[in-house]
């Protein structure tokens, strides 16, 4: 079966393909990836006894901080690797936006398969050989678009970098090449949608039909999706995915609001905070297993997003799972505010549907008995709306029912981000060390 199933392939034809590639990952890996023939050691597995996706609940999961501690012990790659190091030919890491950045190593096998997966992502977006992606990212160690820009030359586009320009001269470049399709995370889209107005450039009127968005929560928050098409006059795809475990989904055309997960690449889980699985329909956090990446595998990987698989069948045809709402926030990002569980992209739900706003952050600070919520708030240029704070507040009240510390600051205060934004400062009370604070931490 290629990466892409036919539109009727039942369950049972990809849980066959499934269970096939599990168990030519597990004999390529063991016994010679350390890091996994320990863990199936200490967990008394005999690796053939793993079969199936059903037989994968039988083991361990594997955290990101297990392998931080692996990477640590043994530096600087650790021991998930299942090859010597001179099989390895790409490096990425992880942006570290919330600690020690992850390493990570792949084989040129493995590296080829990652790209046949973004092949497969953008056809199922509807990119075809005769379009023009631009790529306005600056091509760090971060995983980010890499796959995707070679994915894209594979396909047949014509690929366009923009790294090491200003956001002014990016939207030059795509105008001037007629881009059609435009790859950065949420946040970039807007910010170069802000930067448009200010330079009188009319968006809606240029060639690109379609944004690709990943890197954080946004392309399906509804009020930011509906700010970034509205900039844009294009369609919004959601994309996710990490450098630990590669491309992993993207949104149809047909049914907006929603990732199909490529089931033929990963056995995807849902599970609740004490590891049992969720029915569909009900909200857990997404464990993978990557089938195609043995060079550097991940089993039953705790990714900390949260998801909800969708019942229903897609409108698409696709026998795929499909995560209804993308991503829908991180297990580590909630908080308890006045008795409410908090995840912050229900704050940029409710500060994305006013137009006036440019730009905010948000500081949860939970040094003293009560946590206190503070949303900072710039407007955009010429906005002349005295009350836009206490409007603000008041959607707060109404929809999470609980009060925010809600201050307007002056245009240009905030900042402004090319990748993953970090609007988020967590100040805790293990971070006060004899009364005085440390830096606080970005989420």
């Amino acid at each position: 079966m290629p990466l892409l199933p036919a539109k009727g392939t039942g369950r049972a034809e990809i849980t066959r393909l499934q269970s096939e590639r599990l168990q030519m990952l597990l004999r390529e890996c063991l016994p010679k990836n350390r890091f996994y023939s320990r863990k199936f050691a200490e967990a008394g597995i005999d690796p053939s006894s793993v079969v199936s996706p059903d037989d994968l609940r039988k083991l361990p999961f594997t955290t990101k901080s297990e392998l931080l501690a692996d990477q640590s012990a043994d530096p600087p790659f650790g021991s998930v690797h299942t090859f010597d190091q001179s099989a390895y030919t790409r490096y990425h890491q992880t942006s570290g936006t919330s600690g020690q950045p992850l390493r990570w190593l792949d084989t040129p096998a493995s590296w080829s398969n990652l790209v046949d997966i973004w092949v497969t992502l953008l056809r199922m977006a509807g990119v075809h050989a005769a379009e023009r992606l631009f790529f306005p990212f600056s091509f760090g160690p971060f995983l980010g678009f890499w796959t995707a820009f070679e994915a894209a030359g594979r396909l047949g586009c014509l690929c366009m970098p923009g790294g090491g320009m200003s956001s002014t001269a990016r939207l030059r470049f795509l105008l001037d090449n007629r881009a059609d399709v435009v790859l950065c995370t949420p946040t970039y889209a807007l910010h170069l949608a802000e930067v448009a107005r200010e330079q009188s450039i009319d968006l809606p009127a240029s060639s690109v039909r379609a944004l690709i968005v990943a890197g954080e929560p946004g392309g399906n928050i509804p009020a930011t999706r509906q700010r970034i098409e509205a900039g844009w006059g294009a369609r919004v795809f959601d994309h996710n995915g990490m450098t630990e475990t590669g491309p992993l989904g993207i949104e149809c055309e047909q049914a907006p609001g929603g990732l199909h997960l490529l089931e033929t690449a990963y056995v995807a889980e849902v599970v609740d905070p004490s590891g049992d699985a969720v029915p569909q329909g009900s909200s857990g956090e997404l464990v993978i297993t990557s089938l195609l990446r043995p060079g550097s595998p991940l089993i039953r990987y705790r990714t900390g997003d949260l998801v909800c698989v969708d019942p229903r069948p897609c409108a698409c045809g696709l026998p795929l799972v499909r995560l209804d709402g993308g991503i829908r926030g991180r297990v580590d990002d909630m908080v308890v505010i006045r008795g409410n569980n908090l995840h912050p992209s229900a704050l940029q739900r409710i500060l994305h549907r006013f137009t006036e706003v440019a730009e905010f952050s948000i500081e949860i600070d939970e040094t003293g008995s009560l946590p206190v919520l503070r949303v900072r708030v710039e407007a955009q240029p010429g906005s002349s709306d005295s009350h836009l704070a206490n409007r603000i507040d008041r959607a707060i009240r109404d929809e999470l029912l609980f009060r925010a510390e809600v201050e307007l600051v002056a245009a240009g205060t905030l900042p402004r981000f090319e990748m993953k934004a970090q609007r988020i400062v967590r100040k805790r009370l293990t971070e006060t060390l004899a009364g005085t604070p440390t830096a606080p931490r970005k989420s």
